[in-house]
């Protein structure tokens, strides 16, 4: 099956149908979070820099990086994060921009093979951005709308992403490198917006053979409780085939639901990442009173 190797300069992380579930930390991005935006728009990376460590820590292999901020250099302040992130976790990352200008001032400094987020199926950024990855030799997540907008039928979708799987085979970009973005809507707003996710990504792994992604946290956009939401739907997205997902792995609700579907589809061998984590410890000194205790009664 289709493996993506991703990569900093010293760890790897590899997305894959057989592996286990990639979060990919979503906190590095500024848009609705003022005081991130004005610190970073100053030079301020201390915020970069604490949520980049205390995402790994929380369990994200890798982490999106964005800095669109309106009205400032956003190529110099991109280039800066991802340089800064760089120095304090060697988890790889995903260059996230709409500007192509500050996702080829992102690749010029990174250091390994990166995640590009994101090309569309419109024929102007089609032919900006693949040559991009090409050029820097990165992987690159495919979102499945072009000039006529998000369709609402995910065939529709389904044909825009193997459009741009298509395209890139042309700049020689393989498959393996293209990581499709369904594109998850609302579901307070598209009451079937769920389903047309789990359709879709059933056809990108069947008939396209590609990884997938998103930003998970879209489905519950508008809702109470959006963490039970957003939990709820990547345990079903997973089953279904989805392989990663931008997303907040702070919060515990979600990092145990996909924990647990990791466990469903077989790709936490023996159970062992599930057990490291929530086992209750043994209290200090009981096994040492039993193994004493077994001790005694061989020696009678």
């Amino acid at each position: 099956m289709t493996d993506t190797v991703l990569s900093s300069a010293t760890k790897e992380v590899v997305i894959g149908f057989e592996r286990p579930f990639v979060v990919i930390g979503e906190r590095i991005n500024p848009t609705g979070r003022k005081i991130l935006a004005a610190e970073m728009s100053v030079g301020n990376y201390a915020r970069v820099e604490s949520d980049a460590i205390s995402q790994v820590q929380a369990g994200a292999q890798m982490l999106d990086v964005n800095a669109g901020i309106p009205l400032a250099d956003e190529p110099a302040i991109l280039a800066q994060a991802i340089q800064l992130v760089q120095s304090v976790t060697d988890a790889p990352l995903s260059i996230d921009s709409s500007i192509v200008a500050a996702l080829e001032a992102g690749l010029s400094v990174y250091q390994g093979k990166p995640l590009v987020n994101s090309v569309t199926g419109e024929e102007e950024r089609l032919e900006s951005v693949l040559p991009l990855i090409k050029k820097y030799g990165a992987a690159v997540v495919a979102i499945s709308n072009d000039e006529t907008g998000i369709s609402e039928d995910p065939d529709v979708r389904f044909e825009v992403a193997k459009k741009i799987v298509e395209r890139a085979a042309d700049h020689g970009i393989p498959h393996s490198d293209v990581v499709v973005d369904p594109l998850v809507m609302p579901i307070g707003a598209i009451n079937n917006a769920g389903r047309q996710v789990m359709h879709i990504v059933r056809r990108l792994r069947d008939e396209l053979h590609v990884n997938t992604t998103c930003g998970a946290s879209n489905i519950s956009f508008g809702l109470p409780a959006r963490h039970g939401i957003n939990s709820a739907f990547l345990t079903m997205a997973i089953a279904a085939g989805l392989t990663s997902a931008i997303t907040n792995p702070i919060e515990e609700e979600i990092m145990r639901a996909i924990m647990g579907a990791d466990v469903m589809m077989g790709h936490d061998k023996d159970c062992r990442r599930w057990i490291k984590k929530f086992r209750t410890p043994v209290p200090e000194g009981v096994d040492g009173g039993r193994q004493r205790r077994q001790g005694r009664r061989r020696r009678a």
